[in-house]
């Protein structure tokens, strides 16, 4: 198949980017390098571009037949998105408009969508499988969520056919070093617990010990960047054989504690990590673990790297590959 992956230079894009090209697939990428990294890529062809711009879309879509789109070009930061709504509804929901409309009028009918676990906002029960309430709590999730019943007025009325992946928390790194977690600002906990261990920052901060947990500290569910990948390619093979449009939670189904995420980084890297300990953040929920059951009995799916040492460790040696010597 031919297909064009918008945000492709990015963490989870670039890796999907390579699983594609290992799977026999032809890829065009399309990133306006706001987050991406050209090289993440390698040789695949790269189109310098935003997902808003309506012709040169068109022009894409006209030189290009491609059999489906998957699409990665969304801000992400929680926080920033609270701070900065209008660059979130801009990006994730208005100009993933453009797109869809450029899909529709060119007949490209396959959308593999990037979404996520916000749109369930404070969990009532956990796991959290698909039926769970929607009640997204910041407006990264309301966005996702927006776009996820976008793509349901699509498939009705123009025969969009789309597979959502709703992630819980992305991790790890290609196993041969050639693309890993790069954002700036990083908020994600094992990236800023790696730059603790290789002494880029002095100290990683552990917000609330006093949570409803075995230890004390949030529960989440880390799910290795391959794994979540190998998804993706199985949702496109999905919609390739006929299938219908449908929305899967995807995790590993198990949870793990800051703390141990840190014990796991000081028996990786063997080194000692300095701890402190801050404030719990508003609407931080004690666990967070997604009810992936539905996309394996569907779609065959099952995760190769469930073990968090082996997340941190691929995660570790790109890292470390990025900053020899530290």
């Amino acid at each position: 198949m031919k297909i064009l992956v918008t945000g492709g230079a990015g963490y989870i894009g670039s890796h999907m980017v390579l699983l594609l090209k290992k799977s026999g697939h032809e890829v065009v990428v399309l990133d306006n390098l706001s987050n991406g990294h050209r090289e993440s890529i390698l040789d695949t062809t790269f189109v310098p571009g935003d997902i808003g711009d309506r012709p040169l879309l068109d022009r894409l879509m006209s030189e290009n037949r491609f059999d489906a789109v998957m699409h990665f070009a969304s801000f992400i930061q929680v926080g920033e998105s609270v701070t900065s709504p209008t660059k979130y509804y801009n990006n994730n929901v208005s100009r993933t408009l453009v797109l869809l409309d450029a899909m529709i009028d060119a007949g490209v009918k396959k959308f593999i969508f990037s979404s996520t676990a916000a749109i369930f906002g404070i969990p009532s029960r956990t796991p959290i499988d698909e039926s769970h309430p929607k009640y997204p709590v910041n407006p990264y999730g309301r966005t996702k969520l927006f776009v996820e019943e976008i793509l349901a007025d699509y498939g009705q009325a123009y025969g969009l056919k789309s597979v959502a992946l709703r992630y819980f928390n992305a991790a790890g790194a290609d196993p041969d070093g050639r693309t890993g977690e790069r954002h700036h600002p990083e908020t994600h906990l094992i990236p800023l617990i790696l730059k603790a261990a290789s002494g880029e920052r002095d100290f990683i901060t552990v917000y609330g010990r006093d949570y409803d947990t075995p230890d004390g500290t949030c529960i989440r569910d880390y799910i290795h960047v391959i794994d979540l990948c190998e998804a993706h390619l199985l949702a496109l093979m999905h919609l390739e054989s006929g299938g219908d449009s449908i929305s899967y939670n995807l995790g590993n189904g198990q949870g793990f504690s800051v703390l141990e995420v840190i014990a796991a980084a000081e028996r990786v890297t063997q080194k000692s990590i300095r701890v402190e300990t801050g404030e719990r953040r508003a609407g931080d929920p004690p666990r967070l673990v997604a009810d992936s059951r539905m996309i394996k009995r569907d779609l065959g799916w099952a995760p190769c790297y469930p073990d968090i040492d082996t997340i941190i460790r691929h995660a570790w040696q790109f890292e470390s590959k990025m900053f020899p010597g530290r």
